[in-house]
């Protein structure tokens, strides 16, 4: 079948994009702040245990995250003062109390991401998948008091129904469609996509490819320095998608500071949230 979510739109054909301050890129690092049940398989250092209940190996690696990486995932982005634009399962907001205290003393920005990472929504009804948002955005919302505006699901998951859904409970973008280096509107009113990215994603250069952390760094740049280029003429979005239990492992904590240093010292960058893109395009873009 043909996408029913969104239209072709060759990016040439597009008016330019502009920036506050006449930008080139507009640039924000979504922080996945995750929650997995112990009891079901989810993504894997190792498929060599995923099979066991419980899976102490790779369970325990997921669970790095919250104990510890994130707190140096906080060094890193106070350094270069960037907020998170935070990919937020809503039973962390239980479990995690002391993250959402820190992202609230920092101004984060809040995406609802599911209940949990072992809960996707294909093959849920339409029903089901009301009631399910409704209770994820619902404790998010309870959890940090901010609106919560955006949405992406686990695994990048979605149903042909979820942009409908997000609309009626006030929300007005989603990550999950990475399309685009420009946000784009779905063909649901009032709902648009804003770039994601699977590949700039420390869970698919690490996990995925066991990239060294110097290629990881390299990567970065590369993409910013290539965005930066295109972004002369007409602006572009970069996000840097990370994982705590991933690239704030030791080892590579001081390839993620040296990226961050690398864009953030550039002019002409706009050190931004995925909401604050989402709503300047809403209000500059699609609706002139």
């Amino acid at each position: 079948m043909d996408n029913p979510v969104y239209n072709y739109s060759p990016i040439l054909d597009r008016p330019p994009f502009k920036l506050p301050n006449n930008a080139r890129v507009a640039f924000y690092v979504g922080v996945n702040i995750e929650h997995y049940e112990i009891d079901k398989p989810s993504m894997s250092i190792t498929p060599a245990t995923a099979h066991l209940v419980p899976d102490a190996l790779n369970y325990g690696w997921r669970d790095y995250g919250p104990r510890v990486g994130v707190w140096r995932m906080i060094e890193a982005l106070d350094k270069v003062k960037m907020r998170a634009s935070v990919l937020l399962n809503s039973d962390a907001c239980e479990r995690y109390p002391q993250i959402i205290k820190a992202g609230l003393e920092r101004d984060w920005t809040w995406i609802a991401h599911g209940k949990n990472n072992s809960i996707l929504q294909t093959g849920m009804t339409a029903d089901e998948e009301r009631s399910y948002l409704e209770d994820v955005v619902s404790t998010i919302t309870k959890a940090t008091g901010k609106t919560v505006k955006g949405w992406m699901g686990p695994a990048l998951s979605e149903t042909f129904e979820t942009a409908s859904i997000i609309r009626d409970l006030g929300l007005s973008y989603v990550l999950d469609w990475c399309a685009d280096d420009q946000p784009f509107p779905l063909n649901v009113d009032g709902v648009v996509s804003v770039p994601y990215s699977v590949e700039i994603n420390d869970g698919i250069m690490f996990v995925g490819k066991a990239l060294p952390g110097e290629q990881f760094y390299q990567m970065v740049v590369d993409q910013f320095d290539q965005l930066y280029k295109e972004g002369k003429e007409s602006a572009r979005v970069m996000a840097l998608c990370l994982h705590p239990f991933i690239i704030n492992q030791p080892f590579r904590q001081k390839y993620l500071e040296k990226a961050l240093e690398y864009i953030t010292g550039h002019d002409g960058v706009w050190l931004t949230t995925s909401d604050e893109i989402a709503e300047h395009y809403i209000n500059t873009v699609k609706h002139r």
